[in-house]
């Protein structure tokens, strides 16, 4: 059975891009609810369609299957309309481990959230100076939900 386990941070800035490298991404959502997607993935030239469903906050099953990129943009055109991602992808090594970094761009510009695959809910790792707040547990920046909720209509709440 496909497992991702994953933790999430927020990243402030871009400033670990100097060695990085990038693709660009645009997802669309077929479906979607609390426990379960359905998404297509157009990541340069190449196209994906995923199912996931949700075990924990930090842990997904997920089955993943390279389509056609002809299929992959008639899906998004077609069935996608407004639940669509568009992204910059980072990946960055750091200490044996890739981080996967997303720039969010259109409605959920302005936002920056890093990744990291794990092989077991408990493995250890060492963050890399340039991520901030866990967000892990924090359904708000699951990509699924993004679509719904994007980024720039939170309420931004200040401090006194």
């Amino acid at each position: 059975m496909p497992l991702e386990i994953e933790r999430k941070y927020l990243v402030p800035d871009l400033g670990f891009t100097q060695n990085a490298r990038h693709s660009t991404i645009t997802q669309g959502y077929l479906f979607s609810d609390c426990h379960s997607v359905l998404r297509v993935r157009i990541s340069d030239d190449t196209a994906t369609l995923t199912v996931k469903k949700k075990i924990s906050d930090m842990e997904r099953l997920e089955y993943e299957y390279p389509i056609p990129l002809e299929h992959a943009k008639e899906l998004i055109t077609h069935f996608c309309e407004d639940r669509l991602i568009e992204k910059i992808r980072y990946l960055v090594d750091h200490e044996g481990k890739t981080w996967e970094i997303d720039e969010f761009l259109g409605a959920n510009a302005g936002l920056i959230v890093a990744e990291i695959e794990l092989n077991d809910k408990n493995e250890k790792f060492s963050l890399p100076p340039w991520v901030g707040e866990e967000v892990t547990h924090d359904g708000r920046y699951i990509n699924s939900n993004l679509v719904k909720h994007p980024y720039s209509q939170w309420k931004i709440v200040k401090e006194k």
